[in-house]
């Protein structure tokens, strides 16, 4: 599971307090994925690095009681003086898993051929993308993360693989997803959430939540 507990989170912009989330306590059981709307410019990406362990909460507590990945889409774990090959083996034993496996799956999956085994500074945003999500796949998390603002650019052909993949595991994981479309969810989630000025309502179908969202969008 994943508990935040009396979590906040804002920040200062140069004019005044901006605050992602204030006091907020919810719970995230496996097998009930979860849907948060929000406009954009409301924290979407500050609220998954949370959840991720990549930013700390001002004040609560962030509990996690299984393996959550990293944010699809996030390239900042990786070392750019390393290669794909030194990255994968050093992150399969982070997680304690077979390097010999995760470098393998890596190079399958992400297909950039003899950049592999070149540092991956060298590489295009597109590339670095396709390593990162070929890494996430390859660690098989209980919870995945999705933020709709990542910036993910890669081929069909590689959509088409990874994509096989990703559904094939998330008929057995749970998803949490941040976006500001309902549309977006509908694919994913069970349950969802509304975040607007720092609060963060629960509801129990995305029916009660896209209602709300979309009141407080067009009011």
């Amino acid at each position: 599971m994943l508990e935040f507990e009396n979590v906040s989170k804002s920040f200062w912009t140069g004019k005044q307090r901006k605050v992602i989330l204030d006091r907020a306590s919810f719970r995230v059981e496996l097998g009930n994925s979860l849907g948060i709307l929000a406009p954009n410019g409301t924290g979407k990406t500050t609220l998954i690095n949370m959840m991720a362990g990549l930013e700390k909460p001002d004040e609560g507590v962030i509990r996690r009681g299984c393996r959550i990945s990293f944010p699809m889409g996030f390239v900042g774990g990786l070392v750019g003086r390393h290669t794909a090959k030194e990255n994968a083996r050093y992150i399969a034993r982070l997680y304690g898993l077979d390097p010999d496996y995760v470098e393998a799956f890596c190079r399958w999956l992400s297909d950039i051929k003899e950049y592999f085994d070149m540092p991956v500074g060298t590489y295009s945003s597109g590339m670095k993308s396709r390593l990162t999500f070929a890494l996430m796949l390859a660690l098989d998390f209980d919870i995945y993360l999705i933020d709709e603002g990542m910036p993910v650019t890669m081929d069909a052909e590689f959509n088409r693989k990874a994509g096989d993949i990703l559904r094939e595991r998330l008929e057995n994981t749970t998803v949490i997803i941040v976006s500001h479309q309902p549309s977006t969810l509908e694919r994913f989630a069970k349950s969802a959430a509304v975040l607007s000025n720092g609060y963060l309502q629960i509801f129990d179908t995305l029916e009660e939540a896209k209602r709300v969202y979309e009141h407080q969008t067009q009011g």
